[in-house]
């Protein structure tokens, strides 16, 4: 039976989804402490550099999105991932703050060369009607990056030490990923998707698409800001409500499920209805959640609401960040808008983690929830407003 492009790409960059994920923002779960113990790093510093990824990477964002358009992702994605070979390697030989921190920031630029927005923007200029399915797809399969490479972290880590397993993941990107990259994607953006050589300069967008993007980059930014920084902080928080550590733990867990489910759902039924509608569902979801968790935490029925509700708001927003731009702006210059949309997400990504941390030791888990209630209500007004302005959406 032959495979199409679109099942062999995907397919591809879900490998590569899940070597990016685990290799990089995942990586210090695990290896944290021993990088700590071994360069004499206080704990802020490790998890700093995570910071620095999504800070450094959120700027070259916009130039690379432009770029895809342009040239299609194989290339592009292959020296992501060459840089990343590069990157992981040079951090084996890091031996102080300065260093350890400046191969972060080289793997920032990878990510934004072969991660998740360029992954959607391959998809889209491939998949063509089908990219919401496709993508749908990549975003399931990304979400078990956690599942596979924690606790092989923590098996090759007694066999080869941290500085050892970073060497071999920085390998598994050489090796693996690069090929992966160069073989299953097309060497162009497809007919229809970029502006050919010498054609015209695109004329500017319109005040209406506009403010349209600028909505959905506040909705897509609140957004990342809870859900890059709760999840650091989601143990803690529950603990901070009244839960015992036991029954924290086993919350926390069911983020993970929640995320899966609901993609598995949207990728089933998504065809059902439109885009506006999941995207109207799912930012309504998660102020609901936080707003009864403020209100009564300490419950435990109602914390397991509030993570379900989380946990599908974030599910649903990893397909919803590349398919409703591709719904609302096309695929001509969708690599342009999401590498735009993907800066402030970058950079909000990059400051939640302390700051809520900076908000959990002043005021407390109520802290918490009140700061990210009020950042989910933000997203959700502007998401209410995005829909009012650019109408029903499939």
């Amino acid at each position: 039976m032959r495979v199409s492009q679109t099942a062999r790409a995907t397919a591809g960059l879900g490998l590569t989804q899940i070597v990016g994920w685990g290799t990089t923002f995942l990586m210090p779960s695990v290896l944290g402490r021993h990088i700590q113990h071994d360069l004499g790093l206080p704990s802020e510093v490790v998890y700093g550099g995570i910071t620095v990824m999504f800070g450094v990477g959120a700027l070259f964002s916009p130039r690379v999105g432009r770029l895809l358009d342009r040239t299609g992702a194989r290339t592009v994605m292959a020296v992501g991932s060459v840089l990343y070979a590069l990157s992981l390697a040079a951090l084996t030989l890091s031996q102080g703050m300065i260093t350890y921190l400046l191969c972060w920031a080289a793997m920032g630029v990878a990510s934004t060369l072969a991660l998740n927005t360029p992954s959607s923007i391959a998809l889209a200029q491939i998949a063509g009607a089908r990219a919401r399915q496709a993508i749908a797809v990549l975003a399931i399969i990304g979400g078990f990056a956690s599942t596979v490479f924690w606790p092989v972290s923590e098996a090759l880590e007694l066999l080869f030490g941290w500085r050892g397993v970073v060497l071999i993941y920085a390998a598994i990107h050489l090796t693996i990923c690069a090929p992966v990259h160069l073989l299953m994607l097309p060497g162009r953006a497809m007919a229809g998707t970029h502006t050919p050589a010498g054609a015209a300069v695109q004329a500017p967008p319109s005040a209406h698409t506009e403010r349209i993007f600028l909505l959905l980059s506040i909705s897509f930014a609140c957004g990342a800001f809870i859900f890059t920084g709760f999840i650091v902080h989601a143990i803690g928080v529950l603990r901070g409500l009244g839960h015992d550590p036991a029954t924290a733990l086993l919350l926390a867990t069911l983020i993970g499920p929640a995320q899966v489910a609901v993609r598995v759902f949207e990728l089933a039924f998504g065809h059902r209805y439109t885009i506006t509608s999941s995207t109207l569902f799912s930012s309504a979801v998660l102020p609901f959640g936080l707003g009864l968790a403020l209100l009564a935490g300490g419950n435990f029925a109602v914390a397991l609401v509030c993570i379900m509700a989380y946990g599908i708001a974030n599910g649903m927003k990893a397909v919803l960040r590349a398919t409703l731009p591709l719904a609302l702006f096309g695929r001509a210059q969708f690599g342009t808008y999401l590498g735009r949309l993907a800066l402030p997400q970058g950079i909000v990504s990059a400051a939640a983690p302390p700051v809520l941390a900076a908000v959990m030791a002043s005021y407390g888990a109520e802290g918490v929830l009140g700061l990210t209630f009020v950042v989910a209500m933000v997203a959700f007004v502007a998401t209410i407003l995005l829909v009012r302005l650019s109408g029903t959406v499939r």
